[in-house]
């Protein structure tokens, strides 16, 4: 697979991380699909890396967390640009909830349906077409939580921690020519931040031993290591971009 003029999928892909990841694919001259479940949102920011950067690009709407909206995600893409050589699995929930016997049965399903699923049909899907063509690269992006589980995020945990195992099993499926690999990144600024409670941000002071909270750009920059072509020997691994915070007592 070659490193230009790629058609990259990037779910999640029109706020936080995943929109920093489209803007860094674009400005790389890479396709960009940005896909997540406000469809508007999408095609304003396909419209934007075309006018910034002169790159095709395409928003689609897309819950992940619904097999047919995952179909008709890659059928979109296929019938558009005939091809996926890149698949960033990025879309992510962690809805609040009181003590753990107040996860009602539809909030675990639905994040463990956003978390996981998803990720599962896409990276089944778009690993198949990757081997059968030349070759490709996904990485999924989890979290430290799926490592240093907490009960406040319990369900999410679980969702990434199925997630991490979905990596290495997707880089056995469709080795050698299509490489799966994890982000797992720590507690990083994004529009989420601006509902961090004082307790999480001074946990983040001493629990972090960076004594930071990390910046988009710095787990992009580790999505465009693991796609590109100086990682052509790196799957089925995971990068933590966490402050040190996953090997914190």
């Amino acid at each position: 697979m070659g490193d230009d003029h790629r058609v990259v999928v990037v779910t999640g892909g029109s706020r936080g991380i995943g929109r920093e990841a489209c803007r860094a694919f674009a400005a790389r001259g890479d396709t960009v699909v940005v896909a997540s479940r406000k469809a508007e949102a999408c095609t304003a920011l396909a419209a934007e890396l075309t006018a910034e950067f002169g790159t095709r690009a395409l928003g689609v709407g897309c819950h992940v967390g619904r097999w047919s909206d995952c179909d008709a995600l890659v059928d979109r893409v296929l019938e558009e640009f005939g091809r996926v050589d890149v698949l960033v699995n990025n879309a992510g929930m962690s809805p609040l909830y009181g003590s753990l016997t107040e996860v009602t049965e539809e909030l675990f399903d639905k994040v463990l349906a956003v978390n996981l699923r998803g990720a599962f049909r896409l990276g089944a899907r778009c690993g198949e077409l990757m081997a059968a063509a030349s070759g490709g690269a996904i990485v999924n992006v989890s979290s430290v939580a799926a490592v240093v589980p907490n009960p406040r995020e319990l369900p999410y945990a679980a969702a990434k921690a199925g997630l991490n195992a979905l990596t290495v099993g997707l880089a056995r499926a469709y080795a050698p020519s299509v490489r799966v690999n994890t982000v797992m990144p720590g507690p990083i600024r994004t529009d989420i931040a601006d509902h961090w409670t004082d307790e999480f941000r001074e946990a983040v002071r001493t629990d972090v031993p960076a004594g930071r909270v990390g910046e988009a750009a710095e787990v992009v920059g580790a999505i465009l290591y693991l796609t590109g072509p100086d990682a052509g020997y790196t799957t089925g691994a995971t990068i933590k971009v966490d402050g040190g915070m996953a090997w914190h007592p």
